[in-house]
């Protein structure tokens, strides 16, 4: 009778795996000191960028101008509306011109961020910590006078001559022109402090005899009306390019004939004219992002042609008495950034901002990352290699000590050895290095146990 074939023997259920207590998947103290300089260098990266780049732009600008109804006072109500596009708030402060801009802008305690000055006139005025975004206007310079025709303005010495209420560009301008002519004041020249329609009244009415105009003061109506009436010329400057020559903040200007009225012809010739332009200046540490808000409003208020210059020539980064901002030259250069060209203004600050503080981990964090296990295998693999240079110590002495004497002590030595390796620990993947160093050990002592026989 054939025997009935034992039953198959039942699967075997294999329990969880247990790595003993020296070997474990990975090495989490190894990875930690690896890659901790990684991070702690790319956080420290990431600090000194949220220090150093400029915050997002604030939403509001102060300019101080000039009295109300004035030209600067009309231009930064254009700009007004051109910023209120991007969000941007313009808060406008009158003043009484130029001089009480530039003052209140090199004053540090004193709230205000650009302004408009005319230059020649930062004479005795702090000025560091303040840079111009361009020049944005010529600012002509007219002086009427009545009587005789004259070519020099030494020919006024003697005369009764308004000179433009005292702070005001025209006034400080006005002054350093009659002082390179030898007239300064307390002399035989009445110098007297009237300007705009004051002055203009005093020139008709005859009580003075010449009037030095600039800005409101010296705009077409004023112009026509004066150049109307009997007896009144218009300087004629034949020494303008004597004039820019030595004082640099001085423009070379022409007035076309007919330019201020075709029919008749008015003025009958070509004129030459001096005069500064006129800088947006502001405090250095103004955002660069409402930098390029300005110069873009600047743009497209004084960029048109006018009597006394040509389309596109203003704002222009002409440096006089102000050195140009850094980001204004960048803008003149090459316009806005691309996140700025294509994106609203507060969308594309943000972008701007993060792209900055993603740099730090491009250049820090991920080149830290490819290199962490190279630094994470050697840091491992050093607790085994270093175990083969006591080893080959060993064996060397070994070879050299044939005999039996100091064997003992060769034997001491090589169970230090066994004892370090067998207190490694190391993650799973080091596994088949350890047991290879465990052979050579054991190698070693077959040497010194045939050495010994």
């Amino acid at each position: 009778m054939s025997e009935t074939p034992p039953p198959p023997p039942p699967p075997r259920r294999f329990g969880r795996l247990r790595l003993p207590s020296r070997l474990s998947f990975v090495s989490w103290r190894d990875v930690a000191v690896t890659l901790g300089p990684v991070f702690l260098l790319s956080v420290a990266a990431i600090w000194a960028a949220f220090w150093f780049v400029r915050p997002a732009p604030p939403d509001t600008i102060v300019i101080t101008t000039g009295p109300e109804g004035s030209s600067f006072h009309t231009h930064a109500e254009r700009y007004r509306k051109i910023l209120a596009r991007n969000g941007v708030k313009l808060e406008i402060l009158p003043s009484h011109g130029s001089l009480e801009n530039l003052k209140r802008l090199a004053d540090p305690a004193f709230t205000v961020d650009v302004g408009f000055v005319q230059g020649g006139i930062a004479d005795g005025v702090q000025i560091e910590g303040l840079v111009s975004l361009g020049s944005m206007f010529n600012q002509p310079l007219a002086v009427f006078y009545s009587g005789p025709r004259i070519y020099r303005l030494s020919q006024l010495k003697g005369k009764r001559v308004a000179i433009g209420a005292e702070g005001s560009g025209a006034h400080v301008l006005a002054l350093t022109l009659l002082k390179a002519n030898g007239i300064e004041p307390g002399g035989a020249t009445v110098l007297q402090d009237l300007t705009g329609d004051a002055a203009i009244k005093a020139l008709t009415d005859g009580t003075t005899d010449a009037a030095f105009l600039m800005g409101d003061s010296a705009a077409g109506p004023a112009m026509r009306k004066l150049m109307d009436a009997p007896g009144i010329r218009l300087f004629d400057f034949p020494q303008a390019e004597g004039y820019t020559r030595r004082f640099r903040y001085l423009n070379k200007l022409e007035l076309p004939m007919g330019s201020i009225d075709l029919g008749r012809n008015v003025p009958a010739r070509n004129l030459h004219l001096v005069g500064p332009t006129v800088e947006l200046i502001a405090r250095e540490n103004l955002h660069p992002a409402l930098s390029d808000l300005l110069i873009e409003a600047a743009t497209e208020v004084h960029g048109k042609a006018t009597t006394l210059q040509k389309a596109g020539e203003f704002p222009a980064p002409v440096e006089r008495d102000f050195p140009i901002s850094g980001n204004a030259t960048r803008y003149y250069k090459s316009g806005k950034s691309l996140v700025y060209r294509h994106l609203p203004f507060w969308i594309a600050s943000l972008v701007d901002r993060t792209a900055v503080l993603i740099l730090p981990i491009l250049v820090i964090l991920l080149p830290g990352l490819r290199l962490a296990p190279v630094l994470y295998r050697w840091r491992v693999g050093s607790r085994i290699y270093r175990w083969y240079g006591a080893l080959l110590a060993l064996e060397r002495d070994v070879r050299a000590h044939s005999g039996p004497e100091g064997r003992e002590e060769l034997l001491k030595r090589l169970a230090d050895i066994e004892n370090g390796v067998g207190r490694i620990k190391v993650p799973l993947s080091f596994a088949g290095e350890l047991y290879v160093l465990r052979e050579h050990v054991n190698f070693v002592r077959g040497r010194l146990q045939s050495a010994k026989d």
